[in-house]
């Protein structure tokens, strides 16, 4: 019965009428993982000696030992954004005469073939069979791995079921930021060294086969969770409801002042927590709002004297931007299922254009309001944060939108972001340009002639005339859009 599952699945690849599309994209990631597990295999090779360079002095296994809750941490984050569920519809398996079961025990194996699977696999066997194996013998590398290998696919596993359970609450990204918190900002703000903490515990596995065994037995619970859980909620009933998420239909009372433009960007709002893409998006926002951790406390960014370096620019762009710049670029691509609709409204484009543009400036300003705390690390970059974000506001959404307005591309929302770039043209590429530019042609010239605080002064100058002639610069994309119009709703129309 599992091989005809599998037969029904290639089949269905198979009589797809973006079959052709659908393998090159495939070919494509194909060649992309096998690459990057390629770079992972050959930095585990060479995984010692990058050890005793960061760690000189120290014992290579030690260090490792101590860093591996780190590792977890990341496979904990990066597997939260891009592990996602085998492209499986239960709604054409679960009618016929096929034991559930069945269908559960495929549908979570065929997850497990992936490239996410084997990074620790890749990454730490090198290690473990030409250090380990030294001092503690095969039998000592095989245990040790054993331990890792296992707590990574135990993470597999759990986040199935995490991301099932809560991907759509605030209450999964809430764990998700007290996870990071405890873990890497428990180490970073000095309260505790939580590598230290778990260390012994891989030690321990060097020399007994018992934590490999307690591991497995984790892992097989992992697997029953996902199971147990998957298969008491694969109901036609349930996959017919629509998802329920906490605050779908809540209206944002502050747009109700800007007459229509402000009712398209309150649905505008209500889009991006109904649909997984969009909600990825701003999910991915607040995440990057702790980018800034990277670079203000960082002594190798901290020698300017009395300026600062010239990074902190784009980290400051990037940080009140961020939003603004993932969904910008997908300007109308987002309205691609119901542009008609707006196209044959009096006003309706005019209308939705002018109500993105609120929604950008909201969520922007509330960035930046959220990157307040960073003046914990100094005013300057109070100052940093308010400049770039009058920049952004008042000259950067203008070029953005300008170019994601250049031949949109539809798109499904309901599909994850991750990997997934329907709706993406040369345009989207090309937008780095100006986020990386733009900043730097204003505040370059005035920092090297005066000092840092000028080209800040100046990049917020030109900032705040942006704001002040906003309604002329946004007419010139409103115009755009609307002598494309046709244009556009054709190609919206196009198969996915």
């Amino acid at each position: 019965m599992l091989f005809e599952l599998i037969r029904l699945e290639f089949l269905k690849s198979f009589r797809s009428t973006a079959f052709a599309k659908s393998l090159m994209v495939a070919i494509f990631l194909g060649f992309l993982a096998i690459m990057l597990l390629g770079y992972l295999l050959m930095a585990g090779i060479f995984l010692s000696r990058i050890l005793a360079e960061l760690a000189e002095g120290q014992d290579p296994i030690q260090v490792l030992n101590s860093g591996l809750i780190f590792f977890f941490l990341v496979e904990f984050m990066y597997r939260y954004f891009l592990q996602q569920l085998p492209v499986i519809e239960l709604e054409s398996l679960l009618h016929l005469p096929i034991s559930k079961k069945k269908i559960m025990h495929m549908f979570l194996g065929r997850s497990f073939f992936s490239p996410l699977s084997i990074i620790a696999l890749v990454l730490f066997t090198p290690f473990a069979f030409t250090e380990i194996s030294i001092g503690y013998g095969a039998s000592g590398a095989i245990s040790w791995l054993g331990v890792v290998v296992f707590i990574s696919w135990t993470l597999h596993w759990f986040m199935l079921w995490f991301k099932q359970r809560f991907e759509d609450s605030l209450l999964g990204v809430l764990i998700v930021f007290i996870v990071l918190l405890f873990g890497g900002g428990s180490t970073y703000m000095g309260w505790f060294n939580l590598g230290e903490v778990v260390a012994p515990f891989f030690t321990y596995a060097m020399g007994s086969f018992l934590p490999m065994a307690l591991l497995l037995m984790v892992c097989m619970v992992g697997y029953y969770l996902a199971f147990s859980y998957y298969l008491n909620n694969a109901y036609l009933e349930d996959l017919a409801k629509e998802e329920e998420v906490r605050f779908v239909n809540q209206s944002v009372g502050f747009f109700s002042r800007f007459g229509m433009a402000g009712e398209l960007a309150d649905l505008e709002w209500k889009l991006i927590i109904r649909h997984k893409k969009s909600r990825t998006f701003l999910m991915l926002s607040a995440f990057f709002l702790l980018y800034g951790m990277i670079f203000y406390n960082n002594p190798q960014y901290n020698d300017a004297g009395d300026g600062f370096n010239f990074i902190f620019i784009f980290v400051g762009v990037f940080i009140t931007g961020i939003f603004m710049i993932q969904y910008g670029q997908l300007f109308l691509s987002w309205n691609s299922g119901y542009f008609d609709f707006f196209l044959n409204r009096k006003d309706g484009i005019k209308n939705l254009v002018r109500g993105k543009y609120l929604l950008l400036l909201s969520i922007s300003l509330l960035c930046f309001l959220l990157s307040i705390p960073y003046v914990y690390f100094g005013w300057k970059f109070l100052l940093i944060h308010l400049a770039t974000f009058l920049f952004n506001a008042g000259v950067l959404i203008h070029l953005i939108i300008y170019l994601a307005i250049w031949k949109p591309k539809p798109m499904d929302l309901n599909k994850g972001a991750m990997f997934n770039y329907e709706g993406v043209g040369a345009a989207q590429f090309l937008m780095i340009i100006p986020m990386m530019v733009a900043p730097y042609v204003i505040y370059v010239p005035f920092a090297l002639l005066f000092n840092s605080y000028v080209g800040l002064l100046a990049l917020g100058t030109i900032g705040v005339v942006g704001i002040l002639f906003f309604n002329k610069l946004s007419t010139i994309n409103v115009n755009r859009v609307l002598k494309n119009r046709y244009e556009i709703s054709s190609s919206f129309r196009q198969e996915l």
